[in-house]
């Protein structure tokens, strides 16, 4: 899967701005189906009042089957509201079983499309051939967001650690919440004598993949294990999905864990500063990780799209354990029953009124250009 070419996606911070001011490319969904005007809300009129302020062209019916990452379950379903909402045809049906789990539904021809929190490995772009008739399976970034380190320590609502820190945290060599290296990067926290539960994702997860993609990249030292969608050590407190983890830190004092934001911030959780070698620490905030997608480079082929973030970058104000969410279809040879709804679904989740509405349950949109980009590869699908 390696690309010819690496395109750079850097976007001026006021571009990013999270904000009624944000500028997305116009790529609305309108200027990206080729279904025709008849379907486009059900009556033959070729506009449809959409509930997060944008036009939504509405193709197909039925049911439109996906899964996969619990990371952009929010995001998927502040979507499946909005475009269901105008689009009462379709009924869109996403299962958050996590991303590994969702490519084999995907890979095994159970659903139109995937999401994954992490880009295809070259042995599943060559079993997608077997699902993609002509054509192989591709990857559209559609939705990005920082993995967030929660905790929960009682009485410690600030904390800074840095990447050497975390992975002993992770790996287990660090036990004790006043250690000596957690101590010395909060010299003005009240650390308690109390034991570290870690807690780890269960289920094969992008998630995983990219935090250990992190930490790996960033302190190989400590971390020595690669990147990977299984937790890569054995034993210690474990939960299935974003929403599991979540859950188990919010009721365990002394527990840490990672995670997308959204799910931290509905468990009132407390999130790490993290450490990057800038000039301050770095929040895990939908700004911040707008920042460092924006200097991530596209490494697939067109009209594959995958990118490769900069793990180690010292940016001020980018939060480098960031991930993008994709959506995983065929670039040719999708199911015929549903390859209208997924591109009208698809289509709208990239455009302008799309990326917006899900900034408010946490996710960071994506750069103008790459946006743009993505909804002219939806619109190509067949």
């Amino acid at each position: 899967m390696k690309s010819q070419r690496k395109i750079r996606y850097r976007t001026a911070a006021g571009v990013l701005a999270l904000s009624s001011a944000l500028v997305l490319s116009a790529c609305g969904s309108d200027d990206n189906s080729d279904s025709g005007d008849d379907n486009a809300n059900g009556n033959g009129n070729s506009e449809s009042s959409a509930p997060a302020g944008g036009d939504i062209q509405c193709a197909g019916s039925g049911e439109l089957l996906a899964s996969g990452s619990s990371a952009q379950d929010n995001a998927i379903q502040q979507w499946v509201a909005d475009y269901q909402a105008a689009c009462p045809d379709v009924t869109v049906n996403y299962k958050p079983v996590g991303s590994g789990a969702g490519i084999e539904e995907f890979l095994s021809g159970q659903t139109a499309f995937a999401g994954s929190d992490s880009a295809l490995e070259p042995a599943e772009v060559e079993k997608s051939m077997e699902v993609c008739t002509d054509g192989k399976g591709i990857n559209l970034p559609m939705v990005g967001g920082p993995v967030a380190v929660a905790y929960h320590v009682e009485g410690v609502d600030e904390l800074v650690l840095d990447a050497e820190t975390m992975a002993n945290v992770f790996s287990g060599e660090i036990t004790n919440w006043n250690d000596d290296a957690i101590a010395k990067l909060n010299p003005d926290a009240e650390l308690p004598d109390l034991k570290i539960q870690p807690v780890h994702r269960s289920d094969e997860s992008g998630t995983t993949d990219n935090f250990t993609a992190y930490l790996n990249t960033v302190t190989p030292d400590a971390w020595p294990h690669e990147a990977d969608k299984k937790w890569p050590i054995e034993g210690g407190q474990a939960a299935s999905g974003s929403a599991g983890v979540s859950s188990q830190v919010k009721q365990t004092d002394g527990a840490i864990s990672y995670m997308e934001i959204s799910h931290a911030e509905a468990n009132d959780l407390t999130t790490v500063l993290l450490d990057t070698g800038a000039a301050e620490p770095v929040a895990a905030t939908v700004e911040n990780a707008s920042t460092a997608i924006g200097v991530g480079e596209r490494v697939g082929e067109a009209p594959d799209m995958a990118l490769e973030l900069d793990y180690a970058t010292k940016e001020d104000g980018a939060y480098p354990i960031t991930l993008v969410t994709y959506e995983i279809a065929c670039d040719t040879g999708n199911k015929p029953e549903s390859l209208d709804a997924m591109k009208s679904f698809l289509s709208y989740t990239a455009s302008e009124a799309g990326q917006q509405s899900v900034i408010d349950v946490g996710y960071a949109p994506l750069p103008a250009d790459m946006a743009a980009e993505v909804a002219k590869t939806v619109n190509s699908l067949s």
